[in-house]
């Protein structure tokens, strides 16, 4: 890419088709340090941490997603659609023997002509003043943005808030991811396993008998944007400092954040935490804690081995780390590789089910798809397990905390439905009527895009819902979902810095509709001979123009009427 990218004078545009069985290698269009700059470590705080000096923990990622192209590049995902135009090509620019083709030629047009131009700060300055001054602003781009999904274990007033001696245990995990092309995201490790694996260990912790009395409340939190530098959990860390969330940065007791979760080796889930909050006692005594709180839960799952971290190692790309930027708190991040990551399709578009080795017996119809526990969903639910118990106990549990068992079955379902068929009927069953349309045959995509809620964000509310909620008698006003929706928009766009380092400044570019068509192009010579051929038609038709004009009183004479005879 970087050879084409250096020879724009030759080339109009590029067209993918998508490579299958996918690149044994790996491919990660990524960058080797994700969400460089935007967070915890910077060259003031954990100099030796920052740019990812220590670990380059995206080693695959070799940054094409960031790169600037000046010509189009479309992926053609529809596999009869490729074979049209492979076979245009084979057919007539591909001669026998190397010889040179003959004419008529295959030739593709690409149509995708972007609004917004040079940077964020350029395009929203344009923007604005086209707001202020227009009666019909033309909008060049807009902020990416979404919705974080939270919900708390012992639900508050939709108008309330946590007084500041109120606890709370926050289990964070993102939703989002991208690739190279827009809106095509599977994110299968790098986002969907984990929110996945919350949502399971979300319903084995409400299913404890005593959840109402626990001394300290729990926290559900499902971050949007995270991978364009941490749109979502900087949103609520500033929202949290502003008084305008209902839970407080004060009234935070510890921090588990799910990272990328579904490619273990052996049985090991690696406890990730931050060296540099750590150099204060009080809280390096609050993390050693919550480590052992950790490994107690996992001591009554067998299949799955935790494991600690030398604790000079630095946190690993995550929500947790724009929390700490706000305050030290105790935190963990849970993940399936100690350095490195696992994923050799780190944000890109072959990161999908079977990259996690999700796949069903042939020959099932999709309901027993949808039903067929895999032994990845069998893995995520004893992660969750370990979670859900761990939540028990860090809110003040002491009773049931064996009692706690994730759903193979909730997992199972829930990664068909994200990762191969969103149209399912537990799906269907879980949203509302007018949001089943949004259901397409194929996975959801996990891009966090400009126009919210996505698909995704809507899922998971509403699975969250269903998975945490209880049957109760009450009319359709009286009732008040637990699950509720928290604005991902980067700060940086509500303060007008357009071009801040503190936060997030992505948008997206407004485009004209976006298309590519297929034709046959004659040679030189018959172009040649065809603008001949109508340049000595136009001709002819002016000269026999002008002769009917300069005859026109001879030839157009007007009849004499009968009557009009004189002797």
């Amino acid at each position: 890419m970087e050879k084409l990218k250096g020879r724009t004078s030759r080339i109009a545009g590029l067209a993918v088709s998508v490579a299958k069985p996918s690149p044994t290698a790996g491919f990660s269009p990524s960058v080797q340090c994700p969400n460089d700059g935007f967070g915890v470590y910077s060259n003031s705080y954990g100099p030796e941490f920052a740019h990812c000096r220590e670990i380059q923990w995206n080693p695959l990622g070799d940054g094409l997603a960031y790169e600037d192209f000046s010509f189009p590049i479309f992926l053609l995902e529809d596999e009869n659609e490729t074979k049209v135009i492979k076979q245009c090509y084979h057919d007539h620019n591909l001669s026998p023997n190397g010889s040179v083709p003959t004419f008529p030629l295959c030739a593709m047009q690409l149509f995708s002509h972007m609004h917004a131009v040079i940077s964020t700060v350029t395009c929203m300055r344009r923007s604005s003043i086209q707001s202020t001054f227009s009666i019909n602003p033309e909008i060049v781009c807009d902020p990416l943005s979404d919705y974080n999904v939270w919900s708390l274990l012992k639900p508050i007033n939709i108008s309330g808030a946590l007084e500041p001696d109120d606890r709370v245990v926050v289990a964070a995990t993102r939703l989002d991811s991208r690739s190279f092309f827009w809106n095509v995201a599977p994110g299968a490790e790098s986002a969907v396993a984990s929110f996945v694996t919350q949502l399971a260990a979300a319903e084995a912790l409400q299913k404890a008998p005593d959840v109402a009395t626990l001394p300290r409340n729990v926290m559900f939190v499902f971050f949007q944007g995270e991978t364009f530098d941490y749109i979502g959990s900087s949103r609520m860390v500033y929202d949290m400092e502003k008084g305008k969330f209902p839970v407080q940065l004060e009234n935070i007791d510890s921090f588990v954040e799910l990272g990328q979760v579904a490619l273990r080796n052996s049985l090991e889930l690696w406890m990730h935490t931050d060296p540099m909050s750590q150099k204060n006692e009080s809280v390096q005594n609050q993390v050693e804690a919550l480590l052992s709180t950790l490994e107690r839960s996992g001591a009554g799952v067998p299949a799955v081995e935790l494991r600690r971290l030398n604790q000079s190692q630095p946190l690993p790309p995550s929500s947790l780390q724009r929390f700490l930027r706000a305050r030290n708190i105790s935190g963990v991040v849970l993940a399936d590789h100690s350095t490195v990551f696992h994923n050799r399709y780190y944000q890109s578009i072959y990161d999908t089910a079977e990259s996690i080795n999700v796949s069903y017996p042939e020959l099932q119809s999709p309901e027993e798809d949808l039903n067929f526990v895999t032994d990845t969903a069998k893995a995520l639910a004893d992660v969750a397990t370990v979670v859900g118990r761990a939540l028990y106990q860090l809110a003040g549990g002491t009773n049931f905390s064996d009692t706690i068992q994730a759903d193979p079955g909730t997992v199972t379902r829930l990664l068909y439905g994200f990762l191969v068929r969103a149209n399912n009927s537990w799906f269907q069953s879980i949203l509302r009527q007018d949001l089943r349309s949004y259901l397409g045959d194929g996975p959801l995509q996990h891009y966090i895009a400009v126009s919210s809620p996505t698909n995704t964000t809507y899922v998971v509310q509403y699975a969250l819902a269903n998975l945490t909620g209880q049957v109760v008698d009450l009319t359709r006003e009286q009732c008040q979902d637990p699950t509720r929706l928290a604005r991902a928009l980067s700060p940086a766009f509500e303060l007008r810095q357009w071009g801040s380092t503190e936060y997030s400044t992505w948008t997206e570019s407004r485009w004209k509709d976006i298309r590519a068509r297929i034709f046959l192009i004659a040679s030189r010579e018959l172009e040649f001979i065809t603008l001949m051929v109508g340049f000595g038609i136009l001709v002819f038709s002016l000269v026999v123009t002008y002769c009917i004009n300069a005859k026109a009183d001879v030839l157009f004479i007007a009849p004499r009427e009968p009557g009009a005879v004189s002797y």
